[in-house]
């Protein structure tokens, strides 16, 4: 139970540093970050643990870098494809 408490604490905190990282004006909600960085410390996690830089649901220096990579970069793909699907209702 407090590993996914936890989860949820550090995916809103990667998901804020990346929207602060990705240039420009996001339009993604506060659920939306919340899921991508969440699904970012998830991702982190995992190549953290195949790097044999820790476990999972370690909390680790390596894992946290590798989870805000992931995050950004999933900010850039939800601000691509929503910024995608919006011009083309214009």
């Amino acid at each position: 139970m407090f590993q996914i408490l936890g989860l949820i604490a550090v995916g809103l905190v990667i998901g804020v540093l990346a929207r602060l990282i990705v240039p420009g004006k996001q339009r993604l909600s506060m659920v939306a970050t919340l899921v991508l960085g969440v699904v970012g410390a998830i991702i982190g996690g995992f190549i953290a643990s195949l790097l044999g830089w820790g476990e999972i649901t370690e909390l680790n220096v390596g894992g946290f870098i590798l989870a805000v990579i992931a995050a950004v970069l999933l900010v850039g793909v939800a601000e691509g494809v929503s910024g995608r699907s919006r011009g083309a209702v214009r």
